[in-house]
């Protein structure tokens, strides 16, 4: 049987350098561990990033938080679930992502964790190549 996990891996609206309010609710459950890098494929879908899964070398680009109180873990990434509409109707134009547990690369070696992985077709969306949407956006910002 599988050891609980405890972490959560964040690419997106829910990293710390975007100040999204749900950021300020992960600061308030979770604590930052490190910087961190999961294996997959970034895109951009006008409003949010989308990310899947890879085997190859494409890494996103991101952070690693872990719960502050494990017994608070399920109510935590319930909300988080909420947020990122893992429960939602479809029919409501929720942004369809799924949790699962991957494999994350840190800077003090390799651990498991939490990811929102994107569960619809990607269509025509530009890929981010450096994996990473803080980055990418401030880029976009500078050019438009």
């Amino acid at each position: 049987m599988q050891e609980p996990v405890f972490q959560i891996f964040v690419y997106g609206s829910l990293r710390s350098g975007f100040h999204a309010p749900a950021f300020e609710y992960i600061s308030r459950y979770f604590d930052l561990v490190s910087d961190a890098r999961a294996k997959g494929y970034l895109y951009d879908m006008g409003e949010f990033p989308a990310a899947l899964p890879t085997d190859e070398e494409a890494y996103l680009v991101g952070e690693l938080y872990r719960i502050k109180y494990e017994a608070e873990f399920n109510w935590a990434i319930e909300q988080l679930d909420a947020y990122e509409g893992i429960h939602a109707d479809p029919e409501e134009g929720a942004i369809p992502y799924r949790r699962d547990i991957t494999t994350i690369y840190t800077p003090n070696g390799n651990t498991t964790a939490w990811i929102y992985w994107y569960n619809a077709p990607i269509g025509n969306q530009p890929i981010i190549s450096s994996g990473d949407m803080l980055e990418y956006m401030r880029q976009k910002k500078n050019i438009g």
